[in-house]
């Protein structure tokens, strides 16, 4: 069986996530700062009237030391949740792709930290390993 996954990079790693969650990908939006939110919490942005909380993906995910961050790249993947959308923000944006469920595998043991939680498997593609997202969990902060 296959499965279609958004992908998108933040550094040197390649993540995807189920392309059925993704609402819409937008250029990188001004972000107004939250007082006293999280540090993993961008702000909010204005999507056509609708406020909707932006993640920085990088720090959730703890992987920041691994980024040259370009602002000019950056993109908004908007996911659906039950109640809202939320975005990520992330360094750019892949393609969507097609895995085979034969190419699944269990994360590796030796992620760290919130990856270690997050991160809910990999596809072994030919030229890259391809990380996958648990949104459900990313989302709460």
């Amino acid at each position: 069986m296959k499965t279609q996954l958004s992908t998108f990079y933040l550094g040197p790693y390649f993540f995807g996530l189920d392309v059925k969650r993704v609402q819409e990908i937008i250029r990188f939006h001004e972000i107004s700062p939250v007082p006293l939110a999280p540090p993993v919490i961008s702000g909010l942005i204005n999507l056509r009237g609708d406020i909707v909380t932006a993640i920085d993906l990088g720090l959730r995910l703890e992987i920041e030391e691994d980024r040259v961050i370009d602002k000019e790249m950056q993109m908004n993947v908007v996911i659906r949740t039950e109640e809202n959308s939320v975005s990520l923000v992330v360094d750019r944006v892949g393609d969507i792709i097609e895995v085979e469920e034969g190419q699944y595998e269990k994360p590796p043991e030796t992620l760290k930290g919130s990856a270690k939680e997050l991160i809910v498997g990999t596809y072994k593609l030919e030229d890259r390993l391809l990380l996958l997202l648990d949104i459900d969990k990313i989302i709460q902060i």
